[in-house]
């Protein structure tokens, strides 16, 4: 791969690395530096990346890589080498997040449609999050499942929805959008730092839902989010509520076997 042209530098050594679950990652090693580079085989996926990293950034209250260049099919980004996690590593992401979700909009929404994993994620403004989250959100990915099943769970959870979620509302705030434990690695000085961003101007309760999916967040990181920006009354009941959506992105991601898990959430309320 030409990774001069990305780069602009003469390249000492490449090699693969770990990371892409939709593209190639490379180890990449100049006289200047070394970089992290992505490559993707579907023009455009790096641009959105990049621009989610942009956005994350300017808000300058989390850790992203450092985004040098990209263009139609490669990102480079500065290569990131991992120290063991600082004892504070969960109070510290806490607190982050934290900070990222009193970064607001006027709307929800995002000024394009993005990707998560290599699932569309629809992002047109709305004033409503009720809406937004009916309409771009789980709409959508019941459309992609395209199951009977589904279809006939959700047609009943619809119309419930306004009255989960009506007590709940809140701004619209920066949200990372794809935040699970292998999208938290830690930076060279043990603290936190997100990659393979997904962000959008949501509900912070969605993101959270994210992070309960397959562990890697202490009970210590819950407790320090919520004395740094306190959660609303109830929100442990709507947690189910918003996993939906990630559980019907990995059921058209991977397949049936996140079926039962997507009939169980909605069937519980």
């Amino acid at each position: 791969m030409n990774f001069s042209s990305v780069i602009g530098e003469k390249i000492l050594e490449s090699r693969p690395v770990g990371g892409g679950c939709i593209g190639s990652c490379f180890r990449v090693r100049t006289k200047v530096r070394e970089y992290f580079v992505k490559f993707y085989s579907k023009p455009g996926v790096s641009v959105k990346e990049a621009h989610g990293l942009k956005e994350l950034s300017i808000s300058r209250t989390v850790k992203v890589p450092e985004l040098i260049n990209y263009d139609e099919q490669f990102l480079v980004l500065g290569f990131i080498n991992q120290a063991p996690r600082a004892d504070d590593f969960q109070t510290r992401l806490a607190g982050n997040l934290a900070a990222l979700h009193k970064t607001i909009s006027s709307e929800y929404g995002f000024y394009e449609d993005n990707i998560i994993g290599s699932t569309p994620q629809k992002n047109s403004w709305k004033n409503d999050w009720i809406d937004f989250y009916i309409e771009n959100r789980l709409d959508f990915q019941v459309g992609l499942a395209a199951d009977h099943d589904i279809n006939k769970a959700y047609d009943r959870l619809r119309g419930r929805i306004p009255e989960i979620l009506g007590d709940s509302i809140e701004p619209p705030c920066l949200i990372h959008g794809d935040l699970w434990s292998g999208n938290v690695i830690s930076g060279e000085d043990g603290g936190p730092v997100l990659i393979d961003p997904a962000p959008y101007y949501g509900h912070r309760e969605l993101e959270l839902a994210m992070t309960q999916l397959f562990g890697g967040f202490s009970a210590e990181f819950y407790s320090i989010y919520d004395k740094e920006y306190p959660l609303k009354k109830g929100w442990r009941d709507r947690q189910d509520l918003y996993k939906l959506y990630h559980v019907l992105n990995h059921l058209n991601l991977f397949g049936n076997s996140y079926k039962h898990q997507a009939l169980s959430l909605m069937k519980a309320y």
